[in-house]
């Protein structure tokens, strides 16, 4: 027998197609996992502005609310027509609200003399607004109970 190395033998036998696949497939793999990476990347970006979004929408809702919540809070109300809450003028986020007297019934006899008492209907449209133009619009009815007019 020869006296080389018992791995020379073994070099010699393999085909020289196969020199170097290792290299295009670790090349491929390489590629493939990238274009998942970005795509990856580019979905956690567009779920990052969905959650922001949802969040301003939100704003303007409770923004919406809160100017319901101060007509009823402040007695902004009139049965002499229409009264308006003004815009605050904030940058980031702004409400309205415009309170309308819808009429007057009779409460049901319960604790007091018919034709004593009654309630009062009103009518609030409220707006809000929040960053990235996110907007609210709600309508919202309430009654006050009072002396008969």
């Amino acid at each position: 027998m020869n006296a080389q190395t018992p791995l020379s033998g073994l070099r010699n036998g393999l085909p020289r197609s196969q020199r170097g696949a290792t290299l295009v497939v670790g090349l491929v793999l390489l590629l493939v996992l990238t274009v998942v990476g970005v795509s990856g990347m580019n979905t956690a970006t567009m779920e990052v502005a969905m959650a922001a979004n949802a969040q301003y929408q939100a704003d303007a809702f409770q923004a919406t609310e809160g100017a319901a919540d101060t007509v009823i809070a402040t007695r902004n109300y009139s049965t002499n027509g229409t009264t308006t809450l003004p815009w605050t003028n904030a940058v980031d986020l702004d409400r309205s609200a415009q309170t309308t007297y819808r009429g007057n019934t009779i409460v049901p006899d319960a604790a007091f003399s018919a034709g004593e008492v009654e309630a009062f209907h009103f009518d609030i449209q409220s707006w809000g607004r929040a960053s990235r133009n996110a907007a609210s619009n709600q309508i919202q009815s309430f009654y006050v109970i009072g002396r008969a007019l």
